[in-house]
């Protein structure tokens, strides 16, 4: 008789990842996972303690690829502040990174911790923009304006159902950013 198959602890993750972006932190179970990955309940049990592990795990996965990931190959592709800010934005809240982080934003509306691990997060992206930004102007003030103008901006262009007579939704907010950062 075979061994029986192990399913990894990323495979966990990603699966409770896929299911965080579609459905949100509540529809987690440990259960329905199983189900989905065609294992038992006690595949789990060999990778993590318990669901809140497995959440904690989850906001670790989802802090890694939407900073650490993106600021690294940012970074390793170059080019001044404003290419590095445009890529920043675009792999930060790509197709899905987006989904995911739109999802913890709004488990951090319900659940105090997550609302901390959410500030931590958004510091620590508001810092690399004050970096970047801070190359095209020295003054703290016009800085801290700048990075919040366009954190805000990526966030809320996905959140605005607006139409926009004057060009394509992608132009406007490419105009907007060319007005921040110039």
């Amino acid at each position: 008789m075979a061994p029986p198959v192990r399913t990894s602890r990323q495979a966990w993750i990603d699966a409770a990842l896929a299911t965080l972006s579609e459905s949100g932190a509540d529809a987690i179970r440990v259960e329905l996972l199983a189900a989905e990955l065609g294992v038992t309940r006690g595949g789990f049990y060999r990778q993590f303690t318990g669901r809140q592990m497995l959440l904690d795990a989850v906001l670790d996965a989802w802090e890694r690829r939407g900073i650490d990931e993106v600021r690294e190959r940012v970074e390793q592709e170059g080019g001044d502040a404003a290419t590095k800010v445009r890529r920043a934005g675009r792999l930060t809240f790509s197709k899905d990174l987006l989904r995911i982080d739109l999802a913890v934003r709004e488990w951090a509306r319900r659940d105090p911790a997550v609302a901390a691990r959410l500030v931590r997060v958004d510091n620590r992206r508001m810092d690399y923009l004050r970096n970047l930004i801070g190359t095209i102007s020295d003054d703290p003030q016009d800085v801290e304006a700048r990075s919040l103008l366009l954190f805000s901006l990526v966030i809320a262009d996905h959140l605005i159902a607006a139409d926009h007579p004057t060009g394509t939704r992608a132009q406007v907010i490419e105009n907007a950013t060319r007005l921040i950062l110039d």
